[in-house]
C-alpha cells in the first residue's frame, strides 16, 4: 500500500551562487578575451559604461554655471536586500556624468583593405592549371587534385578516390596528376617522399643517374644513413658517393611548405615582472581592458524621489546588480593574478636573475600554499597567461614542471634537464652523434641519474633525432 511521508534529512552540499560562476568564468580569460566580454558588457548592460580619461570643459555662455545636485542619502527604508551599495560599491559610482569630447574624425578606409596578403599554394597551382590547359576536363580533375594537397604539398587522396568524385576515368587522372606534378614548385603533388625527390631529380636532368637510383632503389638505407652500404650497392668510392648525397641534401621535402607559412602568432603579456632596485615587482597589463564605472545617469532612476514605473525601476535594479558583480569580478580576478605572479617571483628567483638553467621544480600546490587558494583556483590563473620576464615572454604554465633529484640533494626541474641535453648534443661531434646511453653517463657525472628511456623521451618532445638520424653524410 503506498502511502505519503514527510522526512527530514541533513545535507551539505556547495551552491555556486551567479556571481561566483561569473568570477571562475573570468579567471582563466587572457586579457584580450576578457577586454572583448566587458566591451560587449558595456553594449548590453546600459548602467556600465566606461570612465572617461578627459573632461569636457563647459562653454563659456556668459551664464553662472549650475551646481550639480549632491547625491541623495541613503534612504535606510529602500534598501535592497539590506544591503548597502553605497558603502561597499562608492568607488565605482561617479560623481555625474561627463561624455567624452566629440571628435572629428575622418571617414577611413577599413583595416582589412590595408592588410597584404600572400598568395596560397591552391592559389598558386589553380592559376598555373587555368594558363596550362583549355580543356574543361583537365581542369575539373586538376582542380580536385589541388584540393587534396596538403600543406606540404603531398597528394593524400588515392587514384580510386579520385576517380569517384567525377566519377572520371582513371587515364584522365592520371594525366592531370602529371600535368600538375609539373608545376611549380617541383615535387608538388607526389604522392609520398620517394616520388617527391624523384620528380625534383628528373626537373634537374638527373634521370639515371646514381642520385635517381639511391632515391628509387635505396632510400631506406638513405634515410638511415649508412653510407657504406650505399657505396658498396653502387659500386662507388665514399667520396664519389659524397656528391651523389649532396645533391639529394639540397632537395625540397616539402615544396609546398614555403606558399604556406606558418602565422606569427603575436602574445600580448599579461603580467609584467619588472625589476625594481633588488626587487622584482608583478605589474598586471590592464591598458587594453576598459575602465568600467556604474552610469550615474541610470543610477539616478534608483532615487527614492524619482518617478518611475515599478517596472523600469525593477530592471534598473537588476542591471545594476550585474553591473557591480562585474566589476567587483574584474578586481578579484585582477588582484589573484597579481597573487599568482608575486609567488612565482619568489619560487623562480633564480631563474628571473640567470636563465633557464636554474629554473626549479614547481607544482599547483606549492603557489596554492603560498597564496592560501586552492589549486584549481591557481590552474584557472594560469591558464592563457604570458609573463614578461627578464628571461623573454613566457606562458605562466612554463613556470610548473616536476623535478628529479639530483645526487647533491636539490631538485632540478625537467626544464632545466632537457636545456642540458639540447646543448650536449648542439656540442657533439657530428661525425660521431652521442647515443642515449652516453648523454646518460655525462648527466650522470653531473649528479643527474635518469634512465635511457627518460632521456629518449625528453629528445623526442625536443624533436631530436636520434644518433643515427643525426649522423652526417660522411
Amino acid at each position: 500500500m503506498l502511502q505519503q511521508k514527510l522526512h527530514t534529512k541533513l545535507l551539505q552540499k556547495l551552491i555556486l551562487t551567479p556571481s561566483l560562476q561569473q568570477a571562475i568564468k573570468l579567471l582563466p580569460m587572457c586579457t584580450l578575451e576578457l577586454s572583448d566580454l566587458l566591451n560587449q558588457e558595456m553594449v548590453e548592460n546600459p548602467l556600465l559604461e566606461e570612465e572617461p580619461t578627459e573632461e569636457l570643459q563647459p562653454a563659456d555662455t556668459g551664464a553662472a554655471p549650475e551646481k550639480p545636485e549632491p547625491d541623495q542619502p541613503a534612504d535606510k527604508a529602500d534598501t535592497w536586500d539590506d544591503q548597502d551599495y553605497e558603502y561597499f560599491f562608492g568607488d565605482y559610482l561617479g560623481d555625474a556624468y561627463r561624455p567624452s569630447a566629440p571628435q572629428d574624425i575622418r571617414e577611413l578606409p577599413p583595416i582589412e583593405n590595408t592588410l597584404s596578403t600572400t598568395s596560397s599554394l591552391s592559389d598558386h597551382l589553380e592559376w598555373q592549371l587555368s594558363m596550362q590547359t583549355d580543356d574543361p576536363l583537365m581542369r575539373e580533375i586538376g582542380s580536385a587534385i589541388v584540393g587534396n594537397l596538403d600543406n606540404d604539398g603531398t597528394l593524400v587522396a588515392s587514384f580510386d578516390e579520385l576517380t569517384a568524385m567525377g566519377p572520371w576515368p582513371l587515364p584522365e587522372v592520371e594525366r592531370a596528376l602529371e600535368l600538375v606534378q609539373s608545376f611549380d614548385p617541383t615535387g608538388v603533388g607526389a604522392r609520398d617522399l620517394q616520388e617527391c625527390l624523384l620528380l625534383q631529380l628528373r626537373h634537374l636532368g638527373l634521370a639515371g643517374t646514381p642520385t635517381e637510383t639511391i632515391v628509387s632503389e635505396h632510400i631506406r638505407l638513405l634515410q638511415n644513413h649508412q653510407v657504406p652500404e650505399l657505396a658498396r650497392k653502387l659500386g662507388l668510392t665514399i667520396e664519389d658517393l659524397k656528391e651523389h648525397l649532396e645533391v639529394i641534401r639540397h632537395l625540397d621535402p616539402k615544396p609546398g611548405s614555403r606558399y604556406n607559412p606558418t602565422q606569427s602568432q603575436y602574445v600580448t603579456p599579461d603580467v609584467y615582472i619588472v625589476k625594481v632596485e633588488d626587487q622584482y615587482v608583478a605589474v598586471l597589463n590592464d591598458d587594453s581592458l576598459p575602465h568600467m564605472r556604474i552610469s550615474p545617469v541610470y543610477r539616478r532612476l534608483l532615487d527614492k524621489n524619482a518617478d518611475n514605473s515599478a517596472e523600469t525601476r525593477a530592471y534598473v535594479k537588476d542591471k545594476f546588480r550585474s553591473a557591480l558583480w562585474l566589476i567587483k569580478s574584474v578586481e578579484q580576478r585582477q588582484k589573484t593574478i597579481q597573487k599568482v605572479a608575486t609567488s612565482l617571483i619568489n619560487f623562480q628567483r633564480d631563474f628571473l636573475d640567470h636563465g633557464i638553467e636554474h629554473l626549479r621544480p614547481l607544482v599547483l600546490r606549492d603557489v596554492a600554499n603560498d597564496i592560501g587558494m586552492h589549486e584549481s583556483t591557481v590552474s584557472r590563473v594560469v591558464t592563457n597567461k604570458y609573463m614578461h620576464t627578464p628571461q623573454g615572454v613566457f606562458e605562466m604554465k612554463y613556470f610548473f614542471h616536476s623535478g628529479i633529484s639530483s645526487s647533491y640533494g636539490e631538485s632540478v626541474s625537467s626544464v632545466t634537464i632537457k636545456q642540458r641535453i639540447r646543448k650536449i648534443i648542439e656540442n657533439e661531434d657530428p661525425r660521431k652523434p652521442l647515443s642515449d646511453s652516453t648523454i646518460v653517463s655525462t648527466l650522470h657525472r653531473e649528479g643527474l641519474v635518469l634512465a635511457r628511456r627518460t632521456i629518449a623521451k625528453y629528445r623526442e618532445e625536443l624533436k631530436i633525432p636520434t644518433s643515427n638520424q643525426r649522423k652526417a653524410l660522411y
